[in-house]
């Protein structure tokens, strides 16, 4: 039975459309048709390895198509949302494309996310339908959503994958097997493709009052994004399958693809170019490298401890990586220690960048760039600008807050129009970052406005945990604030006001778990206070607890 389509409020207007596409910075194309066409191409060729091992274009192509109508017959529909919780594997990719094909709206979900921002995040998405792991690194993914689906009536179905399916739920081949038998043919699927300004996918963000922001993207932002990205980033990267065919780049991605950058650059860049991605579900820097000599794997991009990673594999410079051409580093400023050994041991140029969900890779460096601009993070892509504004004016050489405005840009939060239209100014979006900008139009990131923990390129919601840690019945007052770390770029120093006996920091991890708290948002760091320094309204100023414990 069709489950009811959702309504998604953007901001998108007309006259962006009309300039956007007269200027020729949205492609007006449909992402699913490529997947047809490269398989006609590239029939037997690789187009995704996991740990799964490789299927081929042909084998993604069949998949594709069962898992279209197989959703089909599950109810979803144009504007149906379809929530992913998954590890880098090749059910990620197959389910992308599936959606996108039947018009549905793709959710995806890291999977370190636990059942507290699961149930925000499914509140103001309402999937319709959760495809997700039974078990990952230890964790019953499957369980979780079947205890939730109680208080998720909107969830009609859970299809899960791997071994152990839970009750009430069906499986991946269950799927499969829908599809294969379904009685809609390809002419009914292909009459559902919605238009290239209908939301595709929303994608949540940390925010700073506690609630993820839930991210609205089209066909055109997004695969403006995946074009901007690749001429730049590719400009000179030569294809293994030679020219007349198609690009056809080997990728590489161990950032989740639940995030923007691997779904973009792990599924769409790869899928768009007719390439090959090998994935990786957990990060292993020397199962990396080994990756790079077995696929020959041309680009990569990740958070930046992932390149410092690299750098520390035992004798990686003897290894033969020459094929490794290109990593894009954004989350995190390079240390420019770091950049000189990379450029002295990797064949590979590491380009900065810099982005969010709203915007995917807005700047980027240049190959060519000299080392001085590539310890910036890069300046923007055709099609988008970026500002730095003080008191109300465009700032050049020192600090202010940082805005954008482009073929790139979301269309709007899910939360609605009176959030969307609060975070711009006009034409321009602002990021919530600050920045300085050089004579070149290069941007160099120097802090944030937001309240957040950027640890290993996630973002932690610092306003979320202190609110629930404000319950333990040993805190009276609680601050977190982000303590720089060489690997992971900073951790969560939490700064806590005891209430009677001191709490240790085994006491507040043991507290966020029962609470349903990511692990990864735990604070790593602990230390008791007599009080908070505080502004005239009675804030905490964070920036005098970072110069009084963390900058020393």
């Amino acid at each position: 039975m069709p489950t009811s389509k959702g309504f998604f409020e953007t901001t998108l207007s007309q006259s962006r459309i009309v300039t956007t596409i007269e200027a020729g910075d949205w492609p007006e194309r449909f992402f699913d048709p490529l997947i047809d066409h490269w398989a006609s191409e590239r029939g037997e060729q690789v187009v995704v390895t996991d740990r799964f091992g490789s299927i081929t274009w042909s084998e993604f192509a069949v998949q594709v198509d069962e898992v279209s109508r197989g959703l089909l017959e599950l109810g979803v529909r144009p504007g149906v949302v379809v929530q992913v919780q998954l590890p880098n594997w090749h059910h990620f990719l197959v389910t992308v494309a599936a959606v996108e094909r039947i018009g549905g709206v793709i959710n995806p979900v890291a999977p370190i996310f636990r059942t507290n921002e699961v149930l925000v995040m499914s509140e103001l998405a309402r999937p319709a339908v959760v495809v997700t792991a039974n078990e990952f690194r230890g964790f019953e993914l499957g369980a979780m959503h079947a205890d939730l689906r109680e208080r998720c009536p909107w969830v009609k179905e859970i299809v899960t994958i791997g071994d152990s399916p839970i009750a009430d739920a069906l499986s991946w081949e269950d799927l499969l097997e829908q599809g294969r038998f379904s009685s809609y043919d390809r002419a009914a699927v292909d009459l559902l493709r919605p238009g290239t300004h209908d939301v595709c996918e929303v994608m949540f963000t940390s925010g700073t009052t506690g609630q993820p922001k839930g991210v609205m993207h089209t066909q055109n932002t997004l695969n403006a994004a995946v074009d901007l990205w690749v001429e730049a980033v590719c400009e000179g990267v030569s294809s293994p399958i030679g020219a007349d065919i198609g690009p056809g780049y080997t990728f590489h991605m161990a950032s989740t693809l639940a995030h923007q950058t691997g779904y973009l650059y792990g599924i769409r860049a790869p899928l768009t170019l007719g390439g090959h991605v090998v994935l990786q579900d957990i990060w292993d820097p020397k199962e990396f490298v080994d990756l790079i000599e077995r696929h020959k794997i041309q680009i990569s991009m990740g958070a930046t401890p992932f390149l410092a990673d690299v750098l520390a594999v035992d004798q990686v410079k003897d290894r033969d990586l020459l094929s490794w051409k290109r990593f894009v580093c954004a989350g995190a400023a390079v240390p420019e220690s770091v950049l000189e050994q990379a450029d002295a041991t990797l064949p590979c140029v590491v380009l900065p960048g810099w982005g969010m969900t709203e915007c995917a890779l807005l700047t980027v460096g240049r190959p060519s760039d000299s080392l001085t601009l590539r310890l910036t993070d890069g300046c923007p892509l055709p099609g988008n600008e970026v500002r730095v504004i003080d008191d109300g004016e465009s700032v050049v050489g020192s600090e202010g807050d940082l805005q954008c405005r482009g073929s790139e840009l979301f269309v709007g939060y899910v939360q609605g129009r009176a959030l969307s239209e609060a975070s711009w100014q006009g034409t321009w979006f602002d990021t919530g970052d600050r920045a300085v900008m050089n004579d070149d139009g290069y941007i160099r990131i120097t802090g944030r406005s937001k309240d957040i923990v950027i640890r290993g390129g996630e973002n932690v919601p610092v306003k979320e945990i202190e609110d629930i840690l404000l319950r333990h019945p040993l805190v009276s007052g609680v601050a977190i604030v982000g303590k720089p770390d060489e690997r992971l770029g900073e951790i969560g120093c939490v700064f806590v006001l005891p209430s009677t006996d001191s709490p240790t920091l085994a006491n507040l991890t043991e507290f966020l778990q029962t609470h349903g708290v990511t692990p990864q948002f735990w604070p790593e760091e602990l230390v008791l206070v007599e009080d908070f320094p505080m502004t005239p309204s009675g804030k905490v100023q964070k920036y005098k607890l970072r110069q009084r414990f963390l900058d020393g």
